[in-house]
């Protein structure tokens, strides 16, 4: 009989192996599935020492009372990753902007010393000694919400920065923006990662003149806009739709103030949705304002952090259906702490609940 018992044992080692097999498969499987709903969180408490007095609406307190609430929502921490992030380069930030421009931001910081502000000479942005490193983490951290992604490391990122950017044309810092946060997360996308199409959605209440400015004339990165006209700084009609091969792929959509979730929502679509079918993006980058929140300081629109969460499920569903899922959020403006925090609570339960 011992080839009866050969043979038992030969069936015992190739089930034994198989049950092995099972068991490897399923610990892979389980752990894609873990890093298919992670948001990677992107900040660093270097941001915060970009000073810029007391009473200004842009000041440290708005992001450190963000980030605070981000981490006590316990109901979704279990979704977050906190990854580190670094200082861009020069030759990241040159994706987006001139040699001369980030020369005269460097220059202009470096004369500061102590707790000396004042206005970067281009336009209306308060700078201190330590503005300018903390604006490259500000860019750092959208470069670094881009390799988690694309490392599938997390489904999805938001990256919680000041200073914020979509006011930064590439030759000119002005409202309250120094680098261009998402202008360059764009570029870097197509530079490192090959990406043919990115679309960048803004609903800032004010119009991100700068990041218009800056692909105003590419045809291989879309931007929307719906925010509140007439308002500063001005631009985003209805009539700027892009220039040369970018004719076509800048969309504005102008509310009146006191434009509430309704108009929102349905800006989005009825404009932004049936234009992704033509364009179909492999990647979607927010900028993600909330100043048009009904609580905020310095808006005139009357959204609520509902309206924020029925936005974010649409890019989400965008994302999931043209990019692979793949979508960053990058914080703007956004000005009183309780209505801000409580929007960007509502984007990262959208993120989250998309994801599962």
């Amino acid at each position: 009989m011992p080839i009866a018992r050969n043979n038992i044992n030969s069936k015992n080692k190739a089930m034994n192996l198989q049950s092995i097999y099972i068991i490897l498969l399923m610990t892979i499987t389980i752990n894609c599935s873990a890093e298919s709903n992670k948001v990677a969180i992107l900040y660093s408490d270097v941001m915060l020492e970009h000073r810029t007095g007391e009473n200004h609406p842009e000041k440290p307190e708005r992001l450190s009372s963000a980030v605070s609430a981000v981490k006590k929502n316990n109901a979704l921490s279990k979704y977050f990753i906190w990854p580190a992030i670094t200082k861009a380069s020069n030759d990241y930030i040159q994706l987006a902007h001139t040699d001369d421009y980030i020369n005269l931001v460097k220059n202009e910081v470096e004369r500061l010393d102590g707790d000396q502000q004042v206005l970067l000479s281009t336009g209306d942005v308060v700078i201190s000694k330590d503005s300018e490193e903390a604006a490259r983490f500000a860019v750092g951290a959208g470069i670094a919400g881009i390799d988690q992604i694309m490392a599938k490391k997390a489904a999805s990122a938001f990256a919680l920065v000041r200073p914020p950017g979509h006011h930064a044309t590439s030759t000119k810092g002005m409202g309250f923006c120094v680098y261009n946060n998402i202008a360059v997360a764009a570029k870097y996308l197509q530079k490192e990662y090959g990406l043919k199409r990115i679309l960048i959605v803004d609903y800032d209440v004010h119009h991100g003149n700068g990041t218009q400015d800056i692909f105003y004339s590419d045809e291989s990165v879309f931007y929307f806009s719906v925010h509140q006209h007439p308002f500063y700084p001005g631009t985003g009609r209805e009539n700027e739709t892009g220039q040369g091969k970018g004719k076509g792929a800048t969309l504005n959509v102008e509310l009146p103030e006191g434009s509430g979730d309704k108009l929102l929502v349905s800006a989005f679509e009825q404009n932004l949705v049936p234009a992704m079918k033509n364009f179909n993006p492999d990647f979607i980058l927010v900028s993600s304002g909330f100043d048009g929140h009904k609580d905020d300081l310095l808006g005139g629109l009357s959204y609520t952090s509902n309206g924020y969460k029925s936005v974010a499920t649409i890019l989400t569903e965008l994302a999931n259906k043209y990019a692979d899922g793949r979508i960053m959020f990058m914080l703007e403006g956004g000005y009183t702490s309780s209505s801000t925090n409580a929007s960007i609570i509502a984007v990262l339960e959208a993120l989250t609940e998309t994801s599962e």
